[in-house]
């Protein structure tokens, strides 16, 4: 039983944090605007596995990859901060979110958030 309550208590400080962040980042997008025709073309990045329902990724352990389409852009730019930093822990997605800049951060955030079921699919996403 204390052993569900500190996977509760932990999930809940982990989406605490990840909420602060994005309240962060919404700060501070008054200075940087995303664009996301430009975030459009560079989904080559998060296309491999973003973008296939369904996805299992199994480097480094077997976690499910997540669809990111019509999620908040302050979240999206949260996450890959927080990879960026290594407060996230996944390998690929450091290597990812390290490669780009606040700019290439606010347009991806930007386009995957426009997207919703009526989106015409984009050959990269």
């Amino acid at each position: 039983m204390m052993k569900i309550q500190v996977i509760a208590t932990t999930k809940l400080i982990l989406s605490l944090s990840f909420s602060l962040a994005a309240l962060n980042w919404s700060v501070q997008a008054a200075e940087i605007q995303g664009n996301a025709e430009q975030g459009a073309k560079n989904t080559r990045l998060c296309a491999g596995c973003h973008a296939i329902p369904g996805y299992r990724s199994s480097v480094p352990e077997i976690y499910t990859v997540p669809l990111i389409g019509g999620q908040s852009p302050g979240y999206i730019v949260a996450a890959l901060q927080a990879y960026k930093k290594g407060e996230r822990k996944h390998p690929t997605m450091r290597s990812v979110a390290g490669s780009l800049s606040d700019q290439d951060m606010a347009d991806l955030a930007a386009y995957y958030a426009a997207q919703n079921s009526q989106t015409k699919a984009n050959k990269l996403k």
